[in-house]
Protein backbone atom coordinates (compact mmCIF):
# COMPACT_ATOMS: atom_id res chain seq x y z
CA UNK A 1 0.00 0.00 0.00
CA UNK A 2 0.94 3.65 -0.85
CA UNK A 3 0.85 4.24 2.94
CA UNK A 4 3.36 1.64 3.58
CA UNK A 5 6.19 2.65 1.33
CA UNK A 6 5.57 6.57 2.70
CA UNK A 7 6.25 5.45 5.88
CA UNK A 8 8.85 3.01 5.74
CA UNK A 9 10.80 5.67 3.31
CA UNK A 10 10.66 8.04 5.86
CA UNK A 11 11.84 5.42 8.76
CA UNK A 12 14.33 4.71 6.62
CA UNK A 13 15.47 7.92 5.45
CA UNK A 14 16.01 9.16 9.18
CA UNK A 15 18.66 6.84 9.85
CA UNK A 16 20.40 6.92 6.40
CA UNK A 17 20.69 11.14 7.16
CA UNK A 18 21.67 10.26 10.60
CA UNK A 19 24.41 7.86 9.30
CA UNK A 20 25.45 10.45 6.46
CA UNK A 21 25.74 13.45 8.72
CA UNK A 22 27.68 11.49 11.23
CA UNK A 23 30.67 11.97 8.15
CA UNK A 24 31.22 15.27 9.07
CA UNK A 25 29.02 16.32 12.31
CA UNK A 26 28.03 14.38 15.80
CA UNK A 27 27.02 15.92 19.13
CA UNK A 28 30.10 14.83 20.83
CA UNK A 29 33.10 12.48 19.58
CA UNK A 30 31.23 8.96 19.99
CA UNK A 31 34.93 7.62 21.36
CA UNK A 32 34.83 10.44 23.80
CA UNK A 33 35.07 9.38 27.65
CA UNK A 34 33.72 10.96 30.62
CA UNK A 35 33.56 8.54 33.41
CA UNK A 36 32.12 11.36 35.73
CA UNK A 37 28.84 12.00 33.50
CA UNK A 38 28.19 8.04 32.87
CA UNK A 39 25.12 6.47 33.02
CA UNK A 40 23.45 9.64 32.93
CA UNK A 41 19.98 9.22 32.00
CA UNK A 42 17.84 10.92 28.86
CA UNK A 43 17.59 14.19 28.28
CA UNK A 44 20.08 17.10 29.52
CA UNK A 45 23.03 17.73 27.66
CA UNK A 46 23.25 14.19 26.52
CA UNK A 47 19.96 13.79 24.49
CA UNK A 48 19.81 9.89 24.81
CA UNK A 49 22.20 9.47 27.58
CA UNK A 50 25.83 7.92 28.21
CA UNK A 51 26.84 5.00 28.48
CA UNK A 52 29.41 2.99 31.10
CA UNK A 53 32.61 4.76 29.70
CA UNK A 54 30.29 8.19 29.63
CA UNK A 55 30.24 8.48 25.92
CA UNK A 56 27.04 10.00 24.38
CA UNK A 57 24.37 7.57 23.03
CA UNK A 58 23.62 9.77 20.31
CA UNK A 59 26.49 9.99 18.80
CA UNK A 60 26.93 5.94 19.07
CA UNK A 61 23.95 5.96 17.70
CA UNK A 62 24.74 7.92 14.49
CA UNK A 63 28.15 6.45 13.96
CA UNK A 64 26.45 2.59 14.80
CA UNK A 65 23.96 3.45 11.77
CA UNK A 66 27.13 4.11 9.50
CA UNK A 67 28.47 1.12 10.20
CA UNK A 68 25.26 -1.37 10.08
CA UNK A 69 23.90 0.22 6.55
CA UNK A 70 27.41 -0.10 5.42
CA UNK A 71 27.59 -4.14 6.67
CA UNK A 72 23.94 -4.46 5.27
CA UNK A 73 24.74 -2.44 1.93
CA UNK A 74 27.93 -4.24 0.63
CA UNK A 75 26.17 -7.72 2.08
CA UNK A 76 23.48 -7.29 -0.12
CA UNK A 77 25.86 -6.38 -2.83
CA UNK A 78 27.41 -9.54 -2.76
CA UNK A 79 24.49 -11.29 -3.07
CA UNK A 80 22.70 -9.67 -5.60
CA UNK A 81 26.23 -9.63 -7.95
CA UNK A 82 27.14 -12.89 -7.18
CA UNK A 83 23.70 -14.60 -6.79
CA UNK A 84 21.59 -12.87 -9.63
CA UNK A 85 23.57 -14.10 -12.41
CA UNK A 86 23.85 -17.68 -11.06
CA UNK A 87 19.97 -17.88 -10.97
CA UNK A 88 19.84 -16.51 -14.91
CA UNK A 89 22.55 -19.12 -15.48
CA UNK A 90 21.02 -21.80 -13.61
CA UNK A 91 17.14 -20.92 -15.45
CA UNK A 92 18.79 -20.70 -18.81
CA UNK A 93 20.63 -24.01 -18.43
CA UNK A 94 17.36 -26.08 -16.56
CA UNK A 95 16.99 -29.49 -15.94
CA UNK A 96 21.31 -29.36 -17.10
CA UNK A 97 23.94 -30.87 -14.91
CA UNK A 98 24.62 -26.84 -14.45
CA UNK A 99 21.63 -26.06 -12.82
CA UNK A 100 21.81 -28.47 -10.41
CA UNK A 101 25.17 -28.06 -9.67
CA UNK A 102 23.93 -24.38 -9.22
CA UNK A 103 20.70 -25.15 -6.70
CA UNK A 104 23.29 -28.02 -4.89
CA UNK A 105 25.28 -25.15 -4.11
CA UNK A 106 22.99 -23.42 -3.01
CA UNK A 107 20.93 -25.70 -0.97
CA UNK A 108 24.81 -26.40 0.80
CA UNK A 109 24.93 -22.49 1.88
CA UNK A 110 21.63 -22.55 3.66
CA UNK A 111 22.48 -25.83 5.73
CA UNK A 112 24.77 -23.41 7.49
CA UNK A 113 23.51 -19.54 8.90
CA UNK A 114 25.10 -16.72 8.41
CA UNK A 115 26.45 -16.94 12.67
CA UNK A 116 27.74 -20.49 11.41
CA UNK A 117 29.41 -18.72 8.96
CA UNK A 118 30.69 -16.22 10.68
CA UNK A 119 32.29 -18.50 13.05
CA UNK A 120 33.99 -20.34 10.55
CA UNK A 121 35.49 -17.28 8.88
CA UNK A 122 36.48 -15.72 12.16
CA UNK A 123 38.30 -18.38 13.28
CA UNK A 124 40.43 -18.03 10.46
CA UNK A 125 41.02 -14.70 9.64
CA UNK A 126 39.62 -12.93 13.07
CA UNK A 127 36.48 -10.95 13.74
CA UNK A 128 35.78 -7.70 11.71
CA UNK A 129 33.42 -5.63 10.40
CA UNK A 130 34.80 -7.06 6.64
CA UNK A 131 34.48 -10.80 7.90
CA UNK A 132 30.91 -9.99 8.69
CA UNK A 133 30.10 -8.70 5.21
CA UNK A 134 31.40 -11.89 3.88
CA UNK A 135 29.31 -13.57 5.81
CA UNK A 136 26.31 -12.00 5.59
CA UNK A 137 26.95 -11.90 2.00
CA UNK A 138 27.41 -15.13 0.91
CA UNK A 139 24.38 -16.19 3.13
CA UNK A 140 22.23 -13.98 0.24
CA UNK A 141 24.24 -15.06 -2.66
CA UNK A 142 21.87 -18.19 -2.65
CA UNK A 143 18.23 -16.31 -1.95
CA UNK A 144 19.14 -13.67 -5.14
CA UNK A 145 19.77 -16.57 -6.89
CA UNK A 146 16.96 -18.95 -5.96
CA UNK A 147 14.05 -15.57 -6.73
CA UNK A 148 16.11 -15.09 -10.29
CA UNK A 149 15.84 -18.47 -11.00
CA UNK A 150 12.47 -19.02 -10.33
CA UNK A 151 11.30 -15.32 -11.65
CA UNK A 152 13.02 -16.41 -15.06
CA UNK A 153 12.10 -19.78 -15.50
CA UNK A 154 8.55 -18.41 -16.08
CA UNK A 155 9.88 -15.58 -18.61
CA UNK A 156 11.66 -18.11 -20.40
CA UNK A 157 8.01 -20.35 -21.96
CA UNK A 158 7.12 -16.65 -22.56
CA UNK A 159 6.11 -15.86 -26.96
CA UNK A 160 8.89 -12.62 -26.66
CA UNK A 161 11.06 -15.04 -25.62
CA UNK A 162 10.54 -17.71 -27.92
CA UNK A 163 10.68 -14.76 -30.62
CA UNK A 164 14.36 -14.02 -29.56
CA UNK A 165 15.33 -17.36 -29.52
CA UNK A 166 13.84 -17.92 -33.15
CA UNK A 167 15.83 -14.54 -34.21
CA UNK A 168 19.32 -16.65 -32.70
CA UNK A 169 19.86 -14.60 -29.89
CA UNK A 170 22.02 -16.61 -27.42
CA UNK A 171 20.78 -17.58 -23.75
CA UNK A 172 23.26 -15.16 -22.48
CA UNK A 173 21.88 -12.18 -24.87
CA UNK A 174 18.27 -13.07 -24.08
CA UNK A 175 19.03 -13.26 -20.03
CA UNK A 176 20.56 -9.74 -20.15
CA UNK A 177 18.49 -8.23 -22.72
CA UNK A 178 14.99 -9.52 -21.54
CA UNK A 179 15.12 -11.82 -18.44
CA UNK A 180 16.77 -9.13 -16.24
CA UNK A 181 14.88 -6.07 -16.75
CA UNK A 182 11.85 -8.32 -16.47
CA UNK A 183 12.86 -9.44 -12.45
CA UNK A 184 14.49 -6.36 -11.64
CA UNK A 185 10.87 -5.50 -9.47
CA UNK A 186 11.56 -8.75 -7.83
CA UNK A 187 15.47 -7.62 -7.22
CA UNK A 188 14.65 -4.53 -6.16
CA UNK A 189 12.12 -5.36 -3.35
CA UNK A 190 13.55 -8.41 -2.13
CA UNK A 191 16.67 -6.30 -2.03
CA UNK A 192 15.50 -4.30 0.67
CA UNK A 193 13.81 -7.32 2.88
CA UNK A 194 17.71 -8.78 2.92
CA UNK A 195 18.77 -5.10 3.60
CA UNK A 196 16.85 -5.28 6.75
CA UNK A 197 17.52 -8.59 7.63
CA UNK A 198 21.67 -7.89 7.00
CA UNK A 199 21.30 -5.64 9.66
CA UNK A 200 19.70 -7.95 12.08
CA UNK A 201 22.34 -10.06 11.20
CA UNK A 202 25.26 -7.40 11.58
CA UNK A 203 23.62 -6.79 14.94
CA UNK A 204 23.52 -10.39 16.18
CA UNK A 205 27.08 -11.07 14.63
CA UNK A 206 28.15 -7.54 16.37
CA UNK A 207 26.30 -8.86 20.16
CA UNK A 208 28.96 -12.15 20.17
CA UNK A 209 31.89 -10.47 19.08
CA UNK A 210 31.84 -11.07 15.65
CA UNK A 211 31.15 -7.94 14.40
CA UNK A 212 32.43 -4.67 14.43
CA UNK A 213 34.92 -4.41 16.49
CA UNK A 214 35.55 -1.24 19.47
CA UNK A 215 36.26 1.66 19.19
CA UNK A 216 34.07 1.38 15.92
CA UNK A 217 30.14 1.75 17.40
CA UNK A 218 27.44 -0.94 16.54
CA UNK A 219 24.46 -1.01 17.44
CA UNK A 220 24.84 -4.62 18.16
CA UNK A 221 27.83 -4.05 20.56
CA UNK A 222 25.83 -1.56 22.55
CA UNK A 223 23.26 -3.90 23.00
CA UNK A 224 25.93 -6.26 24.23
CA UNK A 225 27.55 -3.22 26.72
CA UNK A 226 24.25 -2.88 28.12
CA UNK A 227 23.08 -6.19 29.11
CA UNK A 228 24.40 -6.18 32.47
CA UNK A 229 23.24 -2.88 33.46
CA UNK A 230 19.52 -3.24 31.91
CA UNK A 231 18.48 -2.48 35.60
CA UNK A 232 20.04 0.66 37.07
CA UNK A 233 21.07 2.40 33.02
CA UNK A 234 17.78 0.52 30.93
CA UNK A 235 18.23 3.36 28.24
CA UNK A 236 21.44 1.71 27.40
CA UNK A 237 19.70 -0.96 25.54
CA UNK A 238 16.38 0.27 24.52
CA UNK A 239 17.74 3.31 22.35
CA UNK A 240 20.26 0.64 20.29
CA UNK A 241 16.94 -1.87 20.63
CA UNK A 242 14.53 0.87 19.12
CA UNK A 243 17.13 2.09 16.56
CA UNK A 244 17.55 -1.68 15.21
CA UNK A 245 13.61 -2.30 15.46
CA UNK A 246 12.37 1.33 13.64
CA UNK A 247 15.13 0.62 10.98
CA UNK A 248 14.10 -2.73 10.12
CA UNK A 249 10.11 -1.80 10.34
CA UNK A 250 10.75 1.25 7.67
CA UNK A 251 12.78 -1.59 5.28
CA UNK A 252 10.25 -4.02 5.46
CA UNK A 253 7.39 -1.37 5.45
CA UNK A 254 9.30 0.08 2.05
CA UNK A 255 9.50 -3.50 0.59
CA UNK A 256 6.12 -3.94 0.61
CA UNK A 257 5.16 -0.91 -0.38
CA UNK A 258 7.73 -1.51 -3.38
CA UNK A 259 6.01 -4.70 -3.97
CA UNK A 260 2.70 -3.59 -4.37
CA UNK A 261 3.61 -0.54 -6.40
CA UNK A 262 5.75 -2.76 -8.87
CA UNK A 263 3.00 -5.60 -9.12
CA UNK A 264 1.89 -4.93 -12.36
CA UNK A 265 -1.32 -7.32 -11.38
CA UNK A 266 -2.03 -4.17 -8.94
CA UNK A 267 -0.88 -1.30 -11.48
CA UNK A 268 -3.87 -2.55 -13.78
CA UNK A 269 -6.48 -2.69 -10.73
CA UNK A 270 -5.72 0.94 -9.52
CA UNK A 271 -5.74 2.09 -13.03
Amino acid sequence: MRNNLILGTLLTSIFVFAALISFVWTPFPHTAMDIPNKLQGVGGEHLLGTDHFGRDILSMIMVGARTSIAVALLAVGIGMSLGVPLGLLAAAKHGSLVDEIIMRGNDLVFAFPSLVIAILITAVFGASAINAIIAIGIFNIPVFARISRGAALSLWKRDFILAARVAGKSAARISVEHILPNVTNLLIVQGTIQFSLGILAEAGLSYVGLGAQPPTPSWGRMLADAQTLVTIAPHMALVPGLAIILTVLGLNLMGDGLRDYLDPRLRVARV
